[in-house]
């Protein structure tokens, strides 16, 4: 095959072209993918003085994320559950289920953490009592400093089930194959 001055100037020209492109698209490229490369630190927050928390009860918490951007706005926020234990000890549960990732609440007159999307449910101290949750609540570390309880927040370990189980026959789950009903037939 005979290479020709058209043809030369046809494969250099896609060849430029492609390189471009291909220039291009590595910030659009970056973009996308920085998010999954960014490491947060973990950071102390102020979520309010000693005296807010009584002995023995069960609070929720908004904790502003270290990785908050000025336009994130309430995005930067996530929820928590704080406990005191006694006069200086705390404990700080996630607000969010290990199953799928839906908001947990605290039921107070039960003392458990349910989640309502799939039938979660957890005991006082995070570990699951029923329903699909692969694992316990994850807790984050609390420190008292003159007088303000402080949590440290990191992003939360994602490990939730897979999200294409539509959860019939997990563990303890109360979705089980034997509750599902068949739809009724059309006459």
């Amino acid at each position: 095959m005979k290479i020709t001055r058209r043809r030369l100037l046809m494969a250099l020209s896609i060849g430029s072209g492609a390189f471009a492109a291909t220039l291009a698209s590595i910030p659009i490229v970056g973009f996308f993918f920085s998010p999954m490369l960014r490491k947060f630190p973990a950071v102390w927050r102020d979520v309010g003085s000693l005296d807010q928390f009584p002995v023995g009860a069960t609070v929720q918490i908004n904790l502003v994320t270290s990785g908050g951007l000025p336009w994130d706005g309430p995005a930067q926020r996530v929820g928590a559950w704080l406990r005191r234990d006694d006069e200086q000890n705390f404990t700080v549960y996630s607000a969010t289920c290990t199953h799928l990732g839906c908001p947990v609440r605290w039921i107070s007159s039960a003392e458990l953490f349910m989640c309502p999307c799939h039938g979660g449910v957890y005991y006082k101290n995070g570990d699951v009592a029923a329903g699909p949750p692969p694992q316990p609540l994850q807790q984050f570390p609390v420190r008292v400093q003159q007088g303000q309880v402080q949590v440290q927040w990191k992003p939360l370990e994602v490990n939730y089930a897979k999200a294409d189980s539509p959860c019939k026959g997990c563990p303890g789950s109360f979705v089980t194959p034997d509750r599902i009903q068949a739809p009724p037939e059309d006459a």
